[in-house]
């Protein structure tokens, strides 16, 4: 059998390796492939693993492909239509990442609140050291013991960040475009309202995709502080800018964009307001390994007639 990874780079950089999945056949690992390769690529495999390399009918079709394992949580890079019509598998690896990226949320949280990044850059041009006192103030910090946090998205990941919210001492509410009743849930309203910050933990999808956008932001308290450790679309950016301008927002902590990499003329670019980093969020050694893991896992489920974690049907 023949096995190919379309995009392996993102999940092993070289820090692990590919020897669990070779031992199903010849396998191929290609650290990158670009959407005209796809094909190619492919060739006669019956295996195919991606991540961020889209997959449909035009990649597809004439291929001998009967099993697309997706390297990540977020599968909307593959036509599931397509694939439950030519009865492709397609599994994806869920919950890998809960604990890395809720560290990463509050990391983000963490180092707003206390400017961590700031100071240290400060002590390290010698401000701390010509300091009269024993304290250097910079800007005012917050105990985020005081506040709300909202959050959007409320399955593994986003419990996980409700656990270490509530450890700090903070209120816990969430949202659901499913109407859900029971406590942490609120109506939208309420919940934009009372969230001094708004922790963004959905997949993507046509229900999610702009949930924070101007109608939404209209909502929002002054000063809220905005997170995304999910998916970039899930905001409109653009609409986003002028919310920043005006305060409304008073920062935008994230760890993804709506086009990845950044652009090099990224509205966000420049901005003292914006903290990101490059979506390193579900990117821990100790995720991947596990990601990699399941996805052994998950292969040896679909050869053995019991498929696990289909996202197909």
């Amino acid at each position: 059998m023949k096995l190919v990874v379309l995009d392996g780079f993102a999940n092993n950089p070289g820090d692990l390796d590919w020897s669990c999945l070779q031992s199903f056949g010849d396998l191929t690992v290609r650290e990158r492939t670009s959407p005209e390769d796809v094909r190619r690529i492919i060739g006669d495999a019956e295996v195919v693993f991606t991540n961020k390399v889209r997959l449909g009918k035009k990649e597809l079709e004439d291929t001998k492909v009967r099993y697309i394992g997706v390297i990540a949580t977020g599968y909307d890079v593959i036509d599931l239509d397509y694939c439950n019509n030519q009865r492709i598998t397609v599994t994806n690896v869920p919950g890998y990442s809960s604990d890395s990226v809720a560290q990463m949320t509050f990391a983000h949280i963490l180092n707003y609140m206390n400017r961590i990044d700031l100071y240290a850059k400060e002590n390290r041009q010698g401000r701390w050291a010509e300091s009269r006192d024993f304290v250097y103030y910079l800007n005012t910090t917050h105990d985020i013991a005081s506040m709300t946090l909202g959050i959007y998205g409320y399955g593994s990941i986003g419990k996980k960040v409700a656990e270490i919210a509530r450890a700090f001492g903070m209120e816990v509410i969430a949202y659901s475009h499913r109407g859900k009743k029971e406590a942490p849930y609120v109506e939208e309203d309420e919940f934009f309202k009372r969230s001094h910050i708004i922790s963004l933990h959905a997949p993507l999808n046509d229900t999610t995709r702009h949930f924070i956008c101007k109608e939404t932001l209209e909502k929002v308290r002054d000063g809220v502080i905005l997170v995304n450790t999910a998916r970039g679309p899930l905001v409109n950016e653009e609409e986003l800018i002028s919310y920043l301008d005006s305060g409304r927002v008073a920062a935008y902590l994230s760890d993804v964009l709506a086009q990845e990499p950044m652009a090099k003329n990224h509205l966000f670019l420049h901005r003292e307001d914006v903290f990101l980093t490059p979506h390193l969020a579900w990117a821990s050694f100790e995720s991947r390994k596990k990601l990699m893991r399941i996805l052994f896992d998950n292969v040896q489920a679909f050869l053995d007639g019991n498929p696990q974690n289909v996202v197909s049907q």
